[in-house]
């Protein structure tokens, strides 16, 4: 035992030191406003106080009875306490001190070898070697392209997967498009890895390479995923400059053509987690994904974007109450993806349409993809509910992992069978 206790110092120094940003004594609460008054008083503290919105995404989409998750600076955690009680305002402290729930997110050592692990997060060094690997390994199965760039002028690697028989459908899928949700890329090379190594072997997985073309994206938003190991674990948009303010960064899960800027309290504050750009696809990543696709209409057939947290399956439309003209096609796709998912270990998902079960949103890649033509359109929020939030521990990767696949493996499916 004793040559573990040096090891875990290790891992708490070298994360402490590779994060420019340390969160100690910062604070996640979780409340649930009982009625307008409350919500309008959390909304003004908003205003007042600086609070990182984990859910919903900020301030404006609160109501009664939503819980509400945020994270407070330590020196401002004492004066927001104080403000709830005097408002009356019941509240559960979710995290007591950030830094440790950050450096516990690695199960107790971080993964230094060489040596690649489904079952750990993986920065992007490792995960862009990973490209290079999977599709030597696999040529028959996976092959690697470049789509375009990051801002700061990192390659966006795209893996296609399937076997190479003539003109086929195809699902596009992304992780990453945030980037503190760090389930989301893991998922995304879970499902190469289960995809190549099953191939020949379970039956459903075979059907699917055989009929069908996955393009992989594995981590969408790369710069910021950087950002998000090396200096501030809780970034989640991209890292583009804009002009007039020191603020960085560009929400691109509010970046697509798609009611652009005009639904949901969306932000034309660059400082804000949810500021939409200055233009439709004016960064480089929703550029290059949105340009692939369009490019690549003619055969894909479904679009899936992975996101964390808050086990739901949603669907189009997130800037209009108004129910996409295939509601009913969609909400029985959902509910069987959701059924098969919950097979596993009995994880329970909310679906639905996403104005309706989270709340309105305009630029959504999603909506953007459907409004295309991709008639299969969905985002899954993986796991947890709150516990842990986007801080999901290691050892609930495969886990995750292993049920998120069998509710694609549901879509995909009903796909081949079902899409023109």
């Amino acid at each position: 035992m004793k040559s573990m206790v040096p090891l875990g110092l290790i891992v708490v120094a070298t994360f402490a030191l590779t994060s420019s940003r340390c969160f100690d004594s910062a604070k996640v609460f979780r409340v649930k406003p009982q009625n307008e008054k409350q919500v309008n008083f959390l909304k003004h503290l908003a205003s007042i106080k600086q609070l990182d919105f984990w859910h919903p995404d900020s301030a404006f989409h609160i109501v009664t009875q939503m819980e509400v998750d945020f994270h407070v600076r330590a020196h401002q955690s004492r004066a927001v306490q104080t403000l709830m009680e005097q408002n009356e305002i019941q509240y559960e402290i979710v995290f007591n001190n950030l830094q440790e729930e950050i450096e516990k997110q690695f199960d107790g050592k971080r993964n230094f070898t060489g040596r690649y692990n489904y079952r750990k997060y993986n920065d992007w060094d490792k995960i862009a070697a990973w490209t290079v690997r999977i599709a030597k390994m696999y040529p028959k199965l996976v092959s690697r392209m470049q789509i375009g760039s990051t801002f700061e002028k990192r390659p966006m690697y795209l893996l296609k997967v399937g076997t190479e028989r003539g003109r086929k459908k195809a699902i596009f899928m992304d992780c990453g498009i945030h980037a503190r949700e760090w389930i989301s890329p893991a998922f995304c090379q879970w499902f190469v890895k289960q995809a190549t190594k099953t191939y020949g072997k379970d039956k459903i997985m075979t059907h699917l390479l055989d009929n069908l073309n996955f393009y992989i994206l594995p981590v969408f938003n790369i710069d910021g995923y950087v950002w998000s190991w090396t200096q501030d674990r809780m970034w989640r948009k991209n890292r583009s400059k804009h002009s007039g303010t020191n603020c960085s960064g560009t929400d691109l899960n509010r970046n697509f053509a798609a009611a652009w800027g005009t639904t949901g309290f969306i932000s034309d504050d660059p400082c804000d987690e949810t500021y939409y750009g200055p233009a439709p696809e004016s960064e480089d990543e929703t550029k290059a994904v949105a340009t692939f696709i369009r490019n690549h209409l003619s055969s894909i057939k479904a679009y899936l974007t992975i996101h964390a947290y808050s086990q739901m399956l949603i669907f189009p439309y997130g800037y209009t109450s108004q129910k996409a003209p295939n509601h009913a096609e969609l909400m029985e796709v959902a509910k069987a993806a959701v059924k098969a998912l919950s097979s596993l270990y009995g994880t329970k998902y909310k679906y639905g349409a996403s104005a309706s079960i989270i709340y309105p949103t305009s630029g959504s890649s999603d909506d953007w993809a459907y409004d295309q033509g991709i008639k299969y359109s969905f985002g899954f929020e993986l796991r947890d509910k709150g516990k842990y939030g986007f801080l999901l521990p290691e050892s609930m990767i495969k886990p995750t992992c292993m049920e998120t696949m069998l509710a694609v493996k549901s879509i995909a499916s009903y796909v081949l069978s079902h899409a023109l």
